[in-house]
């Protein structure tokens, strides 16, 4: 599929990694371009009408670890370590000395791993103050990276030729993550010693901070990190469109916005529109009907009225309910066999360019 999809047929190609890299530099718009394409060759093939619409979201997991206060600390201190290391060593004549606290870091995280378990008030006094070593220790070499920053500013450090280069990465790095790391710094202290649940414009991972904790009410896993995705079907199993939400937006506040793209891609509203449960509200289907759906298959949620029992008991609206049944199959082929679950790249747009479109188009022409 993949050899059709670039042509390439029996000719050798490159590895998966690298056709998704190439794919990811078309960057959002060019893989909108792409998709449209797609859609539109396939309109004009006849292979879709628009005539049906089913949607559902899904959570594209990032690539990162279980996010805790302890771990991203211990992050933000490896991180601007090894950058200023790289710093130093690449200056000429450096009076900088840079510590290496990975073990002190370690011990502290065991610690706070340890007095976790325990809900005792002396368990609770030991967490605090391991936290207080951990705080302080990230503050220590977050200040010392301002100050070689600004001595990077003004010539007081001044790079070998030869690791020019390896001083200017080293620089940029410091210069993305301090930022980041006083976020760090400031929703720890917030939870910790003010006991603030919510911390606003919480990051869940130095890496990914564009991650969200997105809540679908699985028994297996209640709490996924990444970005959740928007996936709209039409007639034969062709994706027609996508969208990631920009944040951890619940179903129902999805389904005008998938009513509208499709009234913009094809020029008229579906004459069936179709998905569980989560996205229904009145609101919804009065939404709809007044887009020109003709047939809103929404299950409501709760105690059924009893003229609510007989609309859905309809033969059009069970048969809609089936139908809509096949998006959960295409999310987990995207997902398992396509490699939608888990985006492994280190980019905020790989949801929205590269790895997750390029799978959708991908699907699309199959």
């Amino acid at each position: 599929m993949y050899r059709r999809f670039t042509r390439f047929y029996e000719d050798p190609i490159p590895d998966f990694s690298n056709l998704c890299r190439a794919f990811a530099l078309f960057g959002k718009e060019g893989t909108e371009q792409v998709h449209q394409r797609i859609v539109q060759q396939a309109k004009e093939a006849a292979v879709i009408a628009g005539k049906k619409l089913r949607t559902d979201t899904t959570a594209g997991e990032t690539n990162i670890h279980h996010p805790t206060d302890s771990s991203l600390l211990a992050d933000s201190l490896r991180v601007m370590s090894r950058s200023l290391h790289r710093i130093v060593q690449g200056c000429q004549e450096s009076e900088f000395r840079i510590v290496n606290h990975a073990r002190a870091a370690k011990h502290r995280v065991l610690e706070i791993s340890r007095a976790a378990r325990t809900f005792t008030q002396a368990g609770q006094e030991q967490l605090k103050q391991s936290y207080k070593k951990l705080i302080g220790l990230t503050q220590k070499v977050r200040a010392q990276a301002a100050m070689v920053l600004v001595a990077l500013k003004d010539d007081q450090l001044v790079a070998r030729p030869e690791a020019f280069f390896k001083v200017m990465a080293a620089e940029a790095s410091l210069k993305h993550y301090l930022p980041l790391v006083e976020k760090v710094i400031n929703q720890s202290q917030a939870r910790i010693f003010q006991a603030q649940t919510r911390h606003p414009d919480k990051i869940l991972s130095l890496f990914e901070p564009h991650s969200v904790v997105i809540r679908k009410g699985k028994a297996h896993k209640p709490n996924e990190f990444g970005r959740l995705v928007r996936i709209d079907e039409v007639e034969n199993g062709f994706v027609s469109n996508y969208a990631v939400a920009p944040g951890n937006l619940c179903d129902q506040q999805q389904w005008v916005p998938a009513l509208e793209a499709h009234v913009e891609l094809f020029g008229q509203a579906p004459r069936l529109a179709a998905a569980d449960r989560g996205f229904w509200n009145s609101a919804n289907e009065k939404a709809a009907a007044q887009l020109g759906v003709k047939q809103v298959v929404l299950p409501a949620c709760g105690r059924l009225s009893p003229s609510r029992a007989a609309r859905q008991k309809q033969r059009w609206f069970r048969c809609g309910q089936g139908w809509r049944a096949g998006i959960e199959a295409r999310l987990s082929t995207l997902k398992h066999r396509f490699g939608m679950q888990r985006a492994v790249t280190r980019v905020r747009s790989d949801f929205e360019t590269g790895r997750h479109s390029h799978f959708l188009g991908s699907r699309s022409v199959s």
